[in-house]
């Protein structure tokens, strides 16, 4: 249905047009928040504008969702979306730091047929991190098949942070924490972090392609009830995000409701 080099080749140019504008290349970078505490930059406009045109030219049935657009329910009209986060990461963006992604997924019938995210900031004597997944055929990055961690306790296993309260009732260990949450999901499908968990109402665009990433390496990612995520809702978001090596999940989820304090 869909020509991968065709798709990864337009994944692959956004991200070169993004670095065209990012601070850490010495770029001039106009940025503003369209919210309080919710930044945005020019950058993360262009580069929605050519992925909205780049997509839809490719597959015109697929409906469009993205961060950067206004949502309009006709997206729900047909079994395929896409559905794209510009710059997943823009504080890191905008402070000139390499944690950052393009993301870009294809859901189909509520579930992801295709996810991809591009870091070009990142591991850049490979061009870049290039992470894709398609459905019940794996998952890689930079053509590298991925497995997801294989941790089994959950005290002592590492969560991308800067900072853990001090009272927590199971010891974690913290690890690198790019600004994007997709890239955070995706550290676990390649084996550098067992855990990444919100509690706060997120939107899809945010998590969709790193989901399929994570599940095909052989991660569970669910919400933060600990049900399973679908996606174009009418209403796009979700609550929390609980993304974790499998088998700690369960144990992953009991201490994300009771985080503080003794054993409990």
């Amino acid at each position: 249905m869909i020509d991968r080099a065709h798709l990864e080749n337009i994944i692959r140019n956004a991200g070169k047009m993004a670095m065209a504008f990012w601070p850490g290349q010495g770029n001039h970078l106009n940025h503003w928040e369209k919210a309080p505490n919710n930044p945005v930059s020019e950058a993360d406009m262009a580069v929605d504008a050519y992925l909205k045109d780049a997509l839809g030219n490719l597959l015109p049935s697929a409906g469009w969702l993205s961060e950067e657009t206004g949502d309009s329910l006709a997206r729900r009209e047909g079994s395929l979306i896409w559905l794209v986060d510009p710059i997943d990461g823009t504080r890191d963006f905008i402070a000139g730091l390499g944690g950052w992604a393009v993301s870009v997924a294809l859901i189909s019938a509520g579930r992801p047929l295709i996810g991809a995210l591009y870091a070009p900031a990142r591991m850049v004597d490979q061009g870049g991190e290039f992470w894709w997944a398609e459905a019940a055929r794996g998952a890689t990055r930079n053509g590298t098949p991925l497995r997801a961690s294989r941790r089994t306790d959950l005290p002592g296993a590492r969560v991308p942070t800067t900072v853990l309260p001090p009272d927590l009732r199971v010891p974690l260990t913290m690890v690198d924490k790019p600004n994007s949450i997709a890239l955070r999901m995706a550290m676990i499908a390649a084996d550098e972090a067992d855990i990444v968990a919100s509690t706060r109402w997120g939107y899809e665009w945010d998590i969709a392609a790193a989901a399929l990433i994570l599940h095909e390496a052989g991660g569970r990612v669910t919400d933060a009830h600990g049900e399973k995520l679908s996606f174009n809702k009418m209403n796009p978001r979700d609550y929390g995000v609980l993304a974790t090596a499998p088998d700690i999940h369960a144990d992953a989820l009991a201490f994300l409701q009771n985080p503080v304090g003794g054993p409990g």
